[in-house]
């Protein structure tokens, strides 16, 4: 048989833990949100030039959080599909590929432009003066909505 004070101590310790478990949980939005990638877009642009042929998305991304933003995908209604690419030099060729991801840094930012990183919009549905929204999804599950002016060949003013 438990001694009385033997059952009061043990409900303080309850009453404790409840008491820490509250305030834990009270905290884990701020914990969470003091490392989330904090990501803005400016500067979004689309060059479109034919049906037949994909049009480019570009902007930059600026992320103020402590943790990087690692940017998977991006999807638009203005578009068949969407996919990250980057453009570069390969052995003195001008070439293009896709990447699977593109990383913001924590605050640092990304330009995506036609000589590097961009959006590649299969199958536009669109016309030079239209707007376009355009979502960007990251690892961590967040996205972030993007209206793109879309210009021509000759790209933004």
């Amino acid at each position: 048989m438990k001694s009385k004070q033997f059952v009061a101590k043990e409900n303080d310790v309850r009453q404790l833990h409840r008491l820490i478990g509250t305030a834990l949980l009270a905290m884990t939005p701020l914990l969470a949100q003091a490392g989330t990638p904090q990501v803005t877009a400016s500067k979004p642009w689309i060059r479109y030039l034919l049906p037949s042929i994909p049009a480019g998305g570009y902007m930059v991304l600026q992320n103020s959080g402590d943790t990087a933003a690692v940017l998977i995908g991006a999807s638009s209604p203005a578009c068949g599909v969407v996919v990250l690419h980057q453009s570069g030099q390969s052995g003195g060729v001008q070439m293009m590929w896709d990447v699977k991801t593109i990383v913001v840094p924590a605050h640092g930012s990304v330009s995506f432009d036609p000589s590097g990183y961009h959006l590649m919009c299969m199958k536009p549905m669109m016309k030079v003066g239209d707007t376009v929204e355009v979502t960007l999804t990251f690892e961590n599950g967040s996205s972030i909505a993007v209206t793109a002016p879309v210009y021509g060949a000759s790209g933004a003013p």
